[in-house]
């Protein structure tokens, strides 16, 4: 009996505890001014102004006193101060259509039944943890919430942690407020649309440790000040944002950091030379903005990094050779700059590195001999560079590599036959060198390749035949002086998704073999003499979902007959995004079947002696947006449904034998894409004449 006493009356000052919190609440949203400075107690009124004030501040003074000495405070221990400024944060919540915030209630208690809120001892809330991005062991959370980030949150005054990122669809400005979370030390509000600057009183969380911002649509510049402040944080996210200026010197204050990373913004200037004390940094990140000026000295003092990314700027002069101090470096990407000047050999110190990415700089010089040391290194991509003098021998000692890109350098001289002992190597490309390789050497045999690129390297005569036994998936030996007939092992050759033969002088016809390429998906033969039928090409093999055609270009041969009717309704067709069969002496219509390839974006087929109609069937492909078709001797008129694809950026059918009015059409088509037809009219030739 007793049991059933205190039970009954527990669960009634429970409902009297809630009514006094609705009770209050209510008040509190019409009264200005609540001090909040007080942590371990309730708000005190400080002086509403008018009569509806003074007896709101009376009624929230009465129910305070009277049910401070009436009801037992415990059962419900969230704080008043942050369960308001939780429930005024929900309030300006638009829309929350994952519930994200359901369990935020009036009549429940913030630390024991709110969902992602935690709570210290004395009730007051430490933790509100709502990213729209979560998993657990049996669950999967993408959602988002849209709305504003409210100011009351800064009334969370023993707060450590707020994780609002991923949202999607938090907007508007940080209020400046946050900066009275003196307690906070992990702030995440990325992957937002907030807008804004960073607010300049940031320069008072003292206690912060991690700090990301990124995803946003944040701007201005970075008040030094705040760097000056951060003395605890560890890891600081501000990429892709439009921040702009440049950066703060100040940065060099950040002794605990070891993770920076404000790429894709507008950042200008040059790096701080005080980035080379940040002796703990692991991991920097500054690509994609506009730094200039030189990579400083002491970079090479970061002997703790591990990932660096300077790419995608406009950086200058050499690359410093203490770049050798960055023992701990195991990723490095320098391209996509202006960088000059030789590469330093004291790169070759480097004692974990695994991948150098340098390509698109104007580097110049030898590749220097000592790069043979890093044997960690699985990755060197320098290609788009000014790079001269042969490749050396030491590169032999690269046991780890997998990737070789030289490629688009001024590189002479013979391949080092020491390479053949890279057998991890998997990606060589030696293209667009001045190599005069005459023809590929035979010891390439021995390598495990799946990539070969050669292009435009001077090799001569035919094909080598140890190609049959191959397992390239990749084959580029476009630009060269290639004679004979493509032979009929090239039906061996049954992992190849990418063959390139362009621009060389080749003269046959395509083997029937050609078939059994079932994995191959993009095939260019242009400028070559290639003669008969297309047959093979169209009616390959093909292991779904693989070995469906991406592209085809066999402009510029000697193919001929008709384009098969059924061309549109093959299975490797289906997928095919560009055709090019321009500059062949093909006979016949153009066949209404192309209309079924629904991802063709491209079709040229110039200068070839296709007669009939323009099919108005093509304008079921709806994605093309380039249709090529002049110089043949096409009649009829241009059927308005074609003229009107929506995606249409290129329409040439100059030079046939087109007549009647060109369909009105939005794409913007000069005049000179309809010339030579001597019965076209309309705009943008004459008008046409009444009959």
């Amino acid at each position: 009996m007793p049991y059933l006493i205190y039970s009954t009356s527990v669960i009634y000052l429970n409902r009297m505890r809630q009514l006094f919190t609705a009770i209050l609440y209510s008040i509190h949203l019409h009264i200005p001014n609540l001090n909040h400075k007080h942590y371990y107690s309730y708000p005190v009124i400080t002086a509403p102004m008018g009569l509806l004030g003074r007896r709101n501040s009376f009624l929230f003074i009465f129910f305070y006193i009277i049910f401070s000495f009436c009801v037992p405070w415990p059962f419900e221990s969230c704080h008043l101060v942050d369960k308001t400024a939780l429930l005024d944060f929900k309030r300006k919540v638009t829309s929350d259509p994952s519930n994200l915030l359901q369990t935020w209630t009036l009549t429940t208690d913030c630390c024991k039944s709110w969902e992602g809120i935690a709570c210290d001892s004395n009730g007051r809330v430490v933790n509100v943890s709502r990213p729209g991005l979560a998993s657990g062991d049996d669950f999967i959370i993408d959602t988002s919430i849209s709305g504003s980030l409210s100011p009351s949150l800064a009334n969370l005054s023993f707060l450590e942690l707020l994780d609002l990122s991923n949202l999607k669809d938090l907007t508007g400005p940080i209020p400046p407020e946050f900066g009275k979370l003196s307690r906070l030390s992990y702030l995440f509000l990325d992957t937002n649309q907030l807008s804004g600057s960073i607010p300049v009183t940031f320069k008072y969380l003292y206690q912060l440790k991690k700090l990301y911002l990124s995803d946003n649509t944040l701007s201005g510049t970075i008040p030094s000040s705040i760097f000056e402040s951060f003395v605890s944080l560890s890891e600081l996210g501000l990429s892709a944002n439009q921040y702009s200026g440049p950066m703060p010197s100040s940065i060099g204050n950040l002794l605990s950091l070891t993770k920076l990373d404000m790429s894709q913004n507008k950042f200008s200037g040059s790096i701080p030379e005080s980035i080379g004390g940040l002796k703990n940094l692991a991991y920097v990140d500054l690509s994609e903005n506009q730094l200039s000026g030189k990579i400083p000295n002491s970079i090479g003092n970061l002997s703790q990094v591990v990932l660096m990314y300077l790419n995608q700027n406009q950086l200058r002069e050499k690359i410093p050779s203490s770049i050798s101090g960055l023992s701990s470096l195991v990723f490095c990407r320098l391209s996509e700059n202006q960088l000059s000047g030789s590469i330093p050999p004291s790169l070759g110190n480097l004692p974990k590195i695994q991948r150098l990415i340098f390509d698109n700089n104007k580097l110049s010089g030898k590749l220097p001999a000592t790069l043979g040391h890093l044997v960690t290194l699985t990755d060197m991509y320098f290609s788009n560079n000014l790079l001269t003098g042969k490749i050396p021998s030491s590169f032999g000692n690269l046991q780890n590599l997998q990737t070789l890109d030289l490629s688009r350098n001024k590189l002479s001289g013979e391949i080092p036959h020491e390479l053949v002992k890279l057998v991890s190597l998997q990606t060589l490309d030696l293209s667009f060198n001045p190599l005069g390789l005459s023809r590929i050497p035979n010891w390439f045999k021995k390598l495990k390749l799946f990539r070969l690129i050669l292009a435009e390297t001077g090799i001569t005569g035919k094909l080598p035949s140890w190609l049959a036994s191959s397992s390239l998936s990749t084959l580029d030996l476009s630009n060269n002086a290639l004679t004979g007939k493509l032979p009929t092992w090239i039906g061996n050759m049954t992992n190849l998704s990418f063959l390139n033969l362009s621009n060389n002088a080749f003269h046959s016809s395509i083997p029937d073999e050609f078939r059994n390429l079932s994995l191959l998906m993009d095939l260019d033969l242009h400028s070559n003499r290639f003669s008969g039928n297309l047959g093979a090409i169209f009616s390959k093999n093909f292991q779904d979902p693989l070995g469906r055609y991406n592209s085809i270009d066999l402009s510029y041969n000697m193919f001929s007959g008709p384009i098969n009717e059924n061309i549109g309704n093959e299975p490797v067709m289906t997928s095919i995004v560009s055709l090019s069969l321009s500059q062949n002496p093909l006979t016949g219509h153009i066949p209404k079947s192309l209309g079924n390839l629904t991802s063709l974006q491209v079709i040229k087929l110039a200068e070839n002696g296709l007669t009939g109609g323009i099919p108005t069937e093509l304008a079921n492909a709806k994605e093309l947006r380039t249709i090529l078709l002049p110089n043949n001797n096409l009649g009829g008129a241009i059927p308005a449904e074609v003229l009107n694809l929506k995606d249409l950026q290129e329409f040439n059918v100059s030079g046939n034998r087109l007549s009647g009015r060109i369909p009105p059409h939005k794409a913007n088509i000069p005049k000179s894409a309809f010339l030579g037809n001597h019965g076209l009219c309309g705009a943008p030739l004459p008008p046409c004449k009444h009959t």
